[in-house]
C-alpha cells in the first residue's frame, strides 16, 4: 500500500504533497514531547547520549558476547558501591545521603504504564484480526508481505542487531526528513503514484478472480 500523502496548496509551486495526511511540523506529528524532541535531535546532547547509550548496549551483547546475567550482576554491583561510598561520605562532606526517587516506585506510574500498554496492545490485536478476516486484502497481503521480509532479515542478524538498527533508523530518519522534507514528499508522492497503478493492474488480473466468502463482522 503506498504512503499516505496529502495534497496542498503553497504559493510557490502551486500544489505540495504531505505524508501521512500531515497537517503541521514533524515536531507536531511526534507528539510535541520529549520524544520529539530527541528523535529531532532538539537537545543534542541527550540524544547523543541515548545513541551513544543504545551503541554501547549493542556493542556488549553483540561484539563482545557479553552475558545479559552478568552485565546485570556487574551494574547492580557497581551501583551497590558507590550507594555505599556516597552514603558514607555524605556526613563528612556535610551533604545529604542519596534517596530512592520517587518515580521509581510510584503506584500511579506504574498502574499509568500498565494501562496504556494494554491499550496499546488491544489496539493492536484489534488491527491484526481485522487484517487477517480479510477485510481490505490490500492491506492482507501488504502485513503477509512484510512479516516475510522481517523474517528474512532477522534470520540473517541477531535480534540485538535488529532493534539497535531501527533504533539508529528512528535517530535518524526523523531528521533528515525535517532537513529534506520537500524532496522526500515529491519522491514518495511519485513512488505512491507508480505502485498505485501496479496494485491496480494486480488488482484487477490476479486479486478480483479469488474467490472469497463472506467475513463475519464483530460484536460489539
Amino acid at each position: 500500500m503506498p504512503p499516505h500523502v496529502e495534497s496542498s496548496s503553497s504559493d510557490d509551486d502551486g500544489q505540495t504533497t504531505r505524508l501521512f495526511h500531515r497537517r503541521g511540523s514533524v515536531h507536531k506529528l511526534l507528539g510535541r514531547r520529549k520524544v520529539a524532541d530527541i528523535l529531532l535531535w532538539r537537545d543534542k546532547n541527550l540524544s547523543a547520549g541515548i545513541l551513544a547509550g543504545a551503541t554501547l548496549v549493542w556493542f556488549l551483547f553483540d561484539v563482545v558476547d557479553y552475558n545479559v546475567v552478568t552485565l546485570l550482576c556487574h551494574m547492580a554491583l557497581l551501583g551497590m558501591l558507590l550507594l555505599f561510598i556516597w552514603s558514607n561520605a555524605a556526613p563528612l562532606f556535610d551533604r545529604r545521603p542519596p534517596q530512592i526517587p520517587e518515580a521509581i516506585v510510584s503506584e500511579k506510574a506504574f498502574r499509568e504504564i500498565a494501562q496504556t500498554a494494554q491499550y496499546k496492545l488491544a489496539h493492536f490485536v484489534s488491527i491484526l484480526y481485522d487484517i487477517a478476516c480479510g477485510k481490505d486484502l490490500k492491506k492482507f497481503l501488504m502485513v503477509i508481505g512484510s512479516l516475510w521480509v522481517l523474517a528474512v532479515v532477522g534470520d540473517t542478524c541477531s535480534f540485538t542487531t535488529l532493534l539497535y538498527v531501527g533504533f539508529l533508523c528512528a535517530l535518524t530518519l526523523p531528521p533528515l526528513y525535517e532537513r529534506y522534507e520537500t524532496e522526500v514528499d515529491h519522491l514518495v508522492a511519485k513512488g505512491g503514484e507508480d505502485l498505485k497503478k501496479f496494485y491496480e493492474k494486480v488488482d484487477s488480473n490476479v486479486l478480483n478472480k479469488i474467490p472469497r466468502g463472506p467475513v463475519k463482522t464483530k460484536v460489539r
